[in-house]
């Protein structure tokens, strides 16, 4: 498989694309002005505790409170009354401490925290005080396990470290020595983030992750990476040092792109951005997935469209669920959407396709950076499943709630305004007495008044004896009138 890295570099905002043989896998986005805070350390002041809730929210400095629960103070599995004894009795209101980001603001909600501080660097997680050496689940050979646990184990015993320490996936084949500049580099960076908090007040910074190509290059570049190409020369000679210092095998695949057409034309990048921001995607055999993101769970309908298939209509659903199994794992990392994900496939009759359906989804979740938990094919025919959130949507860094809609989805018809219309117009003669009556409405509003509702407007005026004059607002919205007494 071939993959590269595209990155757009511009003062305002910085964009990295993940190619995969040609076509675009995932879009990450950071705006100078709206920096994420996922990984970043903050020493906190605990302002209300929550017994029933087994949470408190924490200031940390943001424009919100954020939320930490109780399980990420303190170890799962214990009793209720115990757990509420714990909160209270470890928290209370005023009290300073050190509390990590593990999911950014999301729509009203604040960030979440954990007091389970993580510091990734290349090849090493450190846990402060963990004690414990574990190895990444993707790291599959069975002799290379072992051999990372020992070398890791030993260094912390060699350099007095009562941290504990997760060994990434790609420290696979990674040399002792490596793995020691690591060790080290993450010791000194826990003591400069330890000293730093014991001299900051709360609501403050300790520590802040790296940005998004630092970012990138240290949790997403391995050996499937072919090329990174970067559009800023500046940009691009401070990544070949930064990988020089940090993991000196990357290097060699950094480059500047000088070309004079944007980097992002390339594999037609910006369109797929667009299309990724639409309800509709089309599958090559003519079929279509419908994706509804709301604020509890995303929805996405599978639909056999145009295609007819050759055989029977068992096997052209079968076909078209297959293919959009494929197409739903890339969207979903397009467009990072995470949280609970309800999938409607199209029915299948016979349990051997729901059961090849199912495999092709995980199969195709694989290469996935983010989580992810599916469930058998339900009694109704739905897939359930869940994808790790840390960070926004595509749609909600991109888009916003539509002024008109409010984010519905839909406007009253012209029709209905119009009737609305005629009640209001009763309102305000009742009330008021006036002499005449002025409506002021959107053009499709005026339009229908003067045409189809013409003679309704009229049966209006005389039962009520007051002449309406109308007039066309052309900034209001097409539910949006008033009436105005004279």
């Amino acid at each position: 498989m071939s993959a590269e890295l595209l990155i757009n570099v511009t003062p305002m905002e910085t964009r990295v694309a993940l190619v995969e043989n040609g076509v675009l896998q995932e879009i990450s986005i950071e705006r100078a002005s709206r920096r994420g805070h996922v990984g970043n350390i903050y020493k906190g002041r605990v302002t209300r505790v929550l017994p029933g809730m087994d949470a408190a929210f924490v200031d940390i400095g943001l424009e919100r409170a954020a939320f930490l629960h109780a399980s990420d103070i303190v170890p799962r599995g214990n009793g209720e009354e115990e757990r509420e004894e714990q909160i209270t009795r470890l928290l209370h209101q005023g009290k300073e401490l050190l509390v990590q980001v593990i999911k950014d603001p999301l729509g009203t909600k604040g960030a979440r925290l954990t007091t389970h501080l993580t510091i990734p660097s290349r090849f090493l997680v450190l846990i402060p005080d963990g004690g414990h050496v574990g190895v990444s689940t993707r790291i599959e050979a069975e002799h290379e396990r072992p051999r990372l646990r020992e070398l890791v184990q030993g260094l912390a015993e060699e350099m007095n470290s009562s941290h504990g320490y997760i060994i990434r996936t790609a420290a696979e084949q990674a040399s002792e020595e490596a793995l020691r500049r690591d060790m080290a580099f993450l010791n000194k960076l826990w003591d400069c983030i330890r000293d730093r908090a014991a001299k900051t007040p709360a609501g403050q910074v300790i520590y802040s992750d790296l940005p998004l190509i630092q970012r990138t290059l240290r949790d997403m570049v391995d050996e499937d990476i072919e090329k990174v190409r970067i559009d800023s020369r500046e940009t691009a000679q401070r990544m070949i040092e930064f990988a020089q210092a940090y993991m000196p095998g990357l290097a060699s695949r950094i480059e500047h792109y000088p070309g004079e057409r944007p980097i992002f034309d390339i594999y037609s990048i910006e369109d797929e951005i667009q299309k990724a921001l639409e309800r509709k995607v089309p599958l090559k055999s003519g079929g279509y997935l419908i994706f509804d993101q709301t604020e509890a769970m995303t929805t996405i309908d599978v639909n056999t469209g145009g295609f007819v298939g050759h055989r029977n209509l068992e096997e052209t659903i079968f076909k078209t669920n297959l293919e959009a199994a494929q197409a739903i794992a890339r969207q979903l990392r397009l467009r990072n959407l995470g949280g609970i994900i309800i999938i409607d496939f199209i029915d299948m009759a016979e349990e051997e396709h729901k059961r090849q359906v199912l495999r092709a989804l995980e199969r195709a979740m694989e290469r996935d950076h983010a989580k992810s938990q599916i469930c058998e094919v339900s009694p109704l025919g739905l897939v359930e499943m869940t994808r790790k959130r840390t960070r926004e949507s595509l749609e909600h860094i991109l888009c916003e709630a539509c002024p008109t809609c409010g984010g519905r989805g839909y406007i009253k018809t012209p029709q209905t305004v119009c009737y609305e219309l005629f009640r209001e117009i009763m309102r305000e003669v009742r009330q008021f007495d006036p002499k005449e009556v002025l409506v002021l409405a959107s053009q499709p509003v005026i339009d229908l008044l003067i045409d189809e509702e013409s003679a309704s407007l009229a049966q209006l005026q005389e039962f009520l004896g007051v002449p309406v004059r109308i007039q066309v607002e052309g900034t209001y919205a097409q539910d949006q009138f008033d009436v105005v007494p004279l």
